[in-house]
């Protein structure tokens, strides 16, 4: 069954439409920009597409971004590394977050503050 999901995830992964830009791996939402829709749970996931969706239709959503399902089945397939490009991607949406927050990361004096949803079980 594990097998037969992956497969079909890589299948829809690589569609266009709904499922996005083949090779893209991060989707951002913020107030100037947004990647993602409500249609792209496969991809998404089911917060980061409802982000993507509260962010077009104008609810108050701090900026940020998710990594793509697909990632997360590369990481896997691939001995557990992760897909070239992803750290540029994730560096870049950073970028955006500090652009619209006026907050920058690392920074001891005005520092961008990011949730990882994996530290709450």
């Amino acid at each position: 069954m594990a097998t037969s999901t992956k497969k079909s995830a890589k299948k829809s992964a690589g569609k266009s439409g709904a499922t996005g830009k083949p090779g893209k791996m991060t989707y951002f939402f913020g107030e100037k920009k947004c990647d993602g829709d409500g249609t792209m749970k496969a991809l998404l996931g089911g917060k980061g597409a409802n982000l993507a969706q509260m962010t077009k239709i104008g609810l108050p959503v701090p900026p940020g971004f998710t990594i793509t399902t697909q990632v997360c089945i590369d990481y896997y397939d691939n001995k557990k590394k992760f897909p070239k490009g992803l750290e540029e991607e994730v560096a870049a949406s950073i970028k955006l977050i500090e652009k619209e927050t006026g907050k920058k990361f690392g920074d001891p004096k005005n520092a961008l503050l990011v949730d990882d949803p994996r530290s709450r079980a």
